[in-house]
């Protein structure tokens, strides 16, 4: 078997359920401690050895499966990012939600959503660029615009729709543009995110000094839009979003229930 191919494998019919990149997995506890056990451990070879370094044969290897078994949980070494993305991104989501209970202020809330990101993503910052090259690729499924990243930025989303919804700006709010907040929000994420790879300071410190200090003036530009004499530039920025922004994000068929659930509003 050639390290980038696949192999097929079916599990038992009623038994199995759609992994990304259309690979199936039997629904039993083992199932998922074996493919948590794979993506583990490519996570650990990836910041040893590199993402290009690192095949699929050496991570079956090292998790003690076979290379078919490897395949048979991610199609290729790109889906074991995508896994990742899918993890990282709902642990994001759970500990921001679990943080901002309790906060209305939406400066502080959105401060504390992408605070959150930072500390959630730390253990992986020293890795994180030698895959950025792949994801940076339009092409690739590795891009957060990506189809194949549609549930993690899925899960993103809804958490920035929380960060808006549960806010004492919400009401105040235009609410064509307040529906068009969250993924806007989450291509701020996205601006973090590339500051926060090519960040060489002690503990990404400059990520989050400009998280401090970009955060305030974004909550500001935002709640000027609640005001009538903005909303003729509130009505050309929403038709700027709609026409050249939100079509260059990929997107499934898949409907919201099929992706990542988001996390339970606190009470």
């Amino acid at each position: 078997m050639e390290d980038n191919g696949t192999t097929t494998g079916a599990p038992a019919a009623g038994t199995a359920e759609e992994l990304p990149g259309g690979r199936a997995r039997p629904k039993t506890g083992k199932s998922e401690q074996t493919r948590a056990l794979i993506l583990e451990t490519a996570m650990r070879l990836f910041q040893e050895r590199g993402y290009d370094k690192t095949t699929m044969r050496a991570i079956a290897q090292e998790a003690g499966v076979s290379v078919g078994n490897a395949y048979y949980y991610f199609e290729s070494k790109e889906f074991l990012i995508q896994g990742f993305y899918d993890r990282m991104t709902y642990a994001h989501a759970l500990d921001a939600a679990a943080r901002m209970a309790g906060e209305r202020d939406f400066d502080a809330r959105l401060r504390i959503a992408l605070e959150s990101w930072l500390d959630c993503a730390a253990e992986y910052h020293e890795f994180a660029a030698q895959f950025f090259r792949t994801a940076a690729d339009p092409d690739s499924s590795l891009s957060p615009f990506s189809n194949e990243s549609h549930p993690a930025r899925a899960t993103a989303v809804e958490l920035f729709r929380d960060v808006l919804s549960g806010s004492d700006l919400a009401p105040k709010l235009d609410a064509e543009l307040a529906e068009l907040l969250p993924e806007l929000l989450w291509l701020h994420l996205m601006v973090v995110v590339l500051y926060w790879v090519f960040d060489r300071t002690p503990d990404t410190a400059r990520t989050r000094e400009f998280v401090r200090r970009s955060t305030p003036l974004v909550a500001k530009l935002i709640s000027l839009s609640r005001y009538r004499v903005f909303r003729p530039m509130v009505r050309d920025a929403k038709s700027l979003i709609q026409d050249f922004i939100l079509p260059t994000i990929g997107r499934t068929t898949a409907t919201r229930s099929a992706t990542p659930p988001a996390p339970p509003r606190p009470t």
